[in-house]
């Protein structure tokens, strides 16, 4: 498989802003995820200082995200596939290596952990362009 990015360096002013956006929409929709009647107590949402923390609850982890101001890169710790480095790329988190975006990612992964069906990609920079 072949894959192709367009990729334009963005200023370091512009990733703060890219990410800044992207972390307060992800965290965001996980607070109101937090209202459904399928997550309980123990799910728990902490963001701050550019790291976004989410406790699933029960056996089914927790997911940090953060951004890697230095690599100009949003890092995923996943319970499920692990660790992942995205970069910015057609105006969305693309991780090279198989050309997923961290919200399509999520919206597979957090489906599962709680058997329902869960959309990341209207969170911002959620689709490709």
């Amino acid at each position: 498989m072949i894959i192709f990015f367009f990729c334009r360096n963005l200023s370091q002013a512009e990733f703060e802003d890219v990410c800044e956006e992207t972390l307060d929409s992800l965290a965001e929709f996980f607070e109101d995820l937090g209202d459904s009647n399928f997550t309980s107590d123990e799910y728990d949402i902490n963001f701050a200082s550019g790291v976004l923390t989410v406790q699933l609850g029960g056996d089914r982890g927790t997911y940090v995200i953060n951004k890697q101001s230095p690599n100009k890169q949003v890092w995923l710790s996943s319970p499920s596939s692990g660790p992942k480095r995205y970069d910015f790329l057609n105006s969305t988190w693309i991780y090279k290596h198989d050309g997923m975006t961290l919200h399509d990612l999520l919206t597979s992964e957090i489906s599962t952990a709680f058997s329902t069906e869960i959309d990341f990609t209207n969170c911002s920079y959620g689709k490709k362009s």
